[in-house]
């Protein structure tokens, strides 16, 4: 392949989502999906404890991808990273596939209300107990390091808005 790739990513409230959007456009665009939640899953069974763990094991996962995202980028296979690009921190990092990929870019910024993340979240963790960050708790926390993109970070945002 010579076209150019585009990197997917996501930004959207916990709840929000985001990875069944990124599901679904991984197959419209015929994309390759990298899914975090799946990653930890597999990579780290049961070791997601805590937000500080998340963290942790979230940063080996990168640090492990990003050269392979990178080698797909420029060889023309469209990437969509079901990771969260909620902070300016998190983005910094898409920032950097972009720049070394040399790839087109996605932002896709999912704006859902709290309450709708919220109800979201509950049905999920009807379905997925063992999860234990899936609870309004960790929501408010991480609702407090939420940023939405700004013009200044230069992505292209494509905004898809729930009322």
């Amino acid at each position: 392949m010579t076209d150019v790739a585009t990197l997917h990513f996501m930004c959207g409230k916990m709840g929000a989502g985001k990875s069944t959007f990124a599901k679904s456009l991984a197959m419209s665009c015929e994309a390759a999906l990298l899914s975090e939640d799946d990653l930890l899953r597999d990579l780290y069974p049961g070791e997601v404890i805590d937000l500080a763990s998340y963290a942790t094991l979230s940063g080996r996962i990168k640090n492990a991808l990003a050269g392979h995202i990178c080698v797909l980028l420029r060889r023309g296979v469209s990437v969509v990273l079901d990771f969260p690009g909620n902070t300016v921190a998190q983005r910094s990092w898409f920032r950097q596939l972009i720049d070394r990929a040399g790839s087109h870019h996605q932002l896709h910024y999912l704006s859902v209300p709290n309450e709708i993340c919220k109800q979201q979240l509950r049905e999920r963790r009807a379905t997925n107990a063992h999860d234990p960050l899936q609870d309004d708790a960790t929501f408010d926390a991480l609702l407090a390091y939420f940023a939405p993109p700004t013009p200044e970070e230069q992505f292209v945002v494509i905004l898809h808005e729930r009322t």
